[in-house]
């Protein structure tokens, strides 16, 4: 049987790990050891983060929204049930981008909803 080095799979995976800790410091970005660990480790944050991220933005929303409904003499619950009793099916981000864009347009859905 012949013998097989496996020196050219092995220099792959390595490049494949460099490549990935391209924008860290130090030797995170050279050494493989420690690059392996690193893009692991980012990669737990991404995950992570991508769920915080729908959070976060769902809380900005919301703030915009409560901003915006108490320069009409709203609440931020109160505007929400309003809207629920007259079936209005925008949600909550595409209503807070009216109120930031179009203030003028988003004083007249609440006069809609009075």
């Amino acid at each position: 049987m012949t013998r097989i080095k496996r020196g050219v799979m092995t220099h792959k995976r390595h490049k494949k790990i460099l490549k990935a800790a391209k924008g860290f410091q130090g030797r995170q970005r050279t050494n493989f050891k420690l690059a392996k660990a690193a893009t692991l480790k980012a990669k737990i944050h991404a995950y992570r983060d991508r769920k915080l991220k729908k959070r976060t933005f769902r809380s900005l929303w919301i703030t915009r929204l409560s901003a915006a409904a108490k320069m009409h003499g709203l609440n931020y619950s109160l505007l929400v049930k309003q809207m629920k009793e007259k079936s209005m099916l925008l949600d909550r981000k595409v209503l807070s981008n009216i109120a930031a864009m179009y203030p003028e347009v988003f004083g007249k859905i609440i006069e809609g909803l009075k």
